[in-house]
């Protein structure tokens, strides 16, 4: 039986066009033939196009964690319009016959379950790897090192005062460097740091105010000792590496990430990092476009309802290969997950599936969210604070918080414990989502009191104070997103 709504057709669409042209498709009645097998596991049909002949387009949900869109036009996009009206289709319980499952898709099944277990025996025997040519790279990535040292002294020795849009990108050009030596995750991080430099048109606006050149100063220096870090904690790293004869990745802590070692899911599997019948429910979403990076970072921010852990999921999409890559979107259901993959990291965690089943969201997943929020702020600001003493730690963790209120103190908003512990709201260094605390005022009064609220920490440098950034809040019946 396939159980999909609105909700999940939107997600799987790969744009709003696709959305706005499948639903248009259903509408304007031009599925001429529309089939399902016995046990329900295969959409299939006909719909009319500018050709002269109906394009067949199916939906395979044999493996409900991998659904399979195929269709006869010309369409690169996976599911087409075809495909998504397919869905809505069976979502506004349009009348689908019972009919033999088609040739070709059979036959296309059959191809799939040989690759399926092709790929299981392949998983099952020892990985080959090239201990040479990876022992080359790990020792190129340690002359890298040096490298970012080097550019790293370059700059304090200049000083802040002295940096400059023109400064800033000779350091970058110099930087470019440290991609050829594998370094992408370093490389990242210095971009972090000249473009606090350059202001959105490549230049430096002379005429900021001093107040201002104070801020860039504070978050220049922090981002400094960041780079300072990454070089003592990189070459530890790569230098216990190179004394490993299986040159193995650290898997205890998120430095091989910060180095830009991409994980594979298999090497998560054989690290022992993986959770078997894992549930998540996303708290919040996100498209942030990282110029340090030269990408976009599509982040998911999910509550796994087992260990009430917040964790993470991003797809990365460079600016040269956004197009080709489907970026993610907000997701309405609880997704049931075989097997997650849990990224070496601390607070938030990254974590990655190949194959989910989503699952409405009952009563029960909102309570279970509220059960693992933190009711005593004094403890968790205690717990922040002691995270981010880390220099290679998240700066902008994010936590559930369960409060008494949510009010108005002068020109400030806080949220308040049932001890009278307050933690004030802003989205000042937190640019990741929108604008949000102007939302807060809109939202019905019962939303104000004794509620859980997701919030993104953050370490404000000019007051020293934590500061939060509301993302939503969950009700005993509602998750309410201040950001999309």
């Amino acid at each position: 039986m396939i159980e999909i709504d609105a909700n999940y057709v939107d997600a799987a669409a790969p744009n709003a066009g696709a959305i706005k042209n499948g639903r248009g498709l259903v509408l304007k009645g031009k599925f001429v033939k529309l089939h399902k097998t016995q046990d329900e596991t295969l959409l299939f049909g006909e719909c009319s196009g500018s050709g002269k002949s109906n394009y067949a387009v199916s939906a395979d949900f044999v493996d409900s964690t991998k659904p399979v869109y195929r269709c006869t036009c010309p369409s690169r996009q996976f599911p087409c319009k075809h495909g998504i009206g397919l869905l809505y289709a069976w979502v506004d319980g349009k009348t689908f016959s019972v009919a033999e499952i088609p040739d070709d898709i059979a036959s296309k099944r059959g191809k799939i379950e040989s690759r399926v277990e092709k790929k299981k025996e392949e998983a099952t025997k020892p990985r080959k790897v090239n201990k040479t040519a990876l022992k080359k790279k790990v020792e190129t990535q340690l002359k890298g090192l040096d490298l970012l040292e080097k550019l790293t002294l370059d700059l304090v020795r200049a000083g802040m005062g002295n940096t400059s849009a023109k400064s800033a990108r000779q350091i970058e050009e110099q930087a470019k460097q440290l991609g050829n030596s594998y370094l992408p995750g370093a490389q990242a991080a210095l971009h972090s740091y000249t473009k606090l430099f350059v202001d959105e048109e490549g230049k430096f606006d002379s005429d900021v105010s001093a107040r201002q050149r104070e801020s860039i100063y504070g978050e220049a220096l922090d981002q400094l000792t960041r780079l300072r870090s990454l070089i003592r904690q990189g070459r530890t790293y790569l230098s216990k590496r190179l004394d490993d004869p299986e040159l193995a990745p650290e898997t205890e802590s998120g430095i091989a990430a910060w180095l830009g070692h991409a994980w594979q899911l298999r090497e998560l599997t054989e690290a022992g990092l993986v959770e078997q019948g894992a549930e998540l429910i996303q708290l919040a979403f996100n498209s942030n476009d990282d110029v340090a990076r030269r990408e976009f970072v599509d982040t998911g921010i999910w509550m796994n309802l087992g260990t009430g852990r917040i964790e993470l999921t991003q797809t990365f999409r460079p600016y040269k290969a956004a197009k080709y890559i489907k970026a993610d979107d907000s997701f309405f259901h609880v997704a049931k997950v075989p097997e997650l993959c849990v990224y070496p990291g601390d607070v938030n965690p990254r974590v990655r599936w190949d194959g989910m089943v989503p699952r409405p969201i009952e009563n029960k997943d909102y309570t279970s969210v509220r059960k693992h929020g933190h009711t005593d702020f004094a403890s968790l600001i205690k717990e922040v604070k002691g995270h981010l003493k880390s220099p290679l730690a998240d700066k902008r963790p994010v936590y559930a918080l369960n409060f008494a209120k949510i009010a108005a103190v002068g020109d400030d908003v806080i949220v308040e414990d049932a001890k009278g512990e307050r933690l004030v709201m802003t989205e000042k260094g937190m640019s990741e989502e929108p604008a949000s605390c102007h939302l807060l005022p809109m939202l019905p009064q019962a939303l104000h009191q004794k509620q859980t609220l997701i919030a993104r920490f953050h370490h404000d440098l000019d007051t020293r104070q934590l500061r939060i950034k509301p993302l939503s809040i969950v009700s005993d019946s509602a998750i309410v997103r201040l950001t999309f």
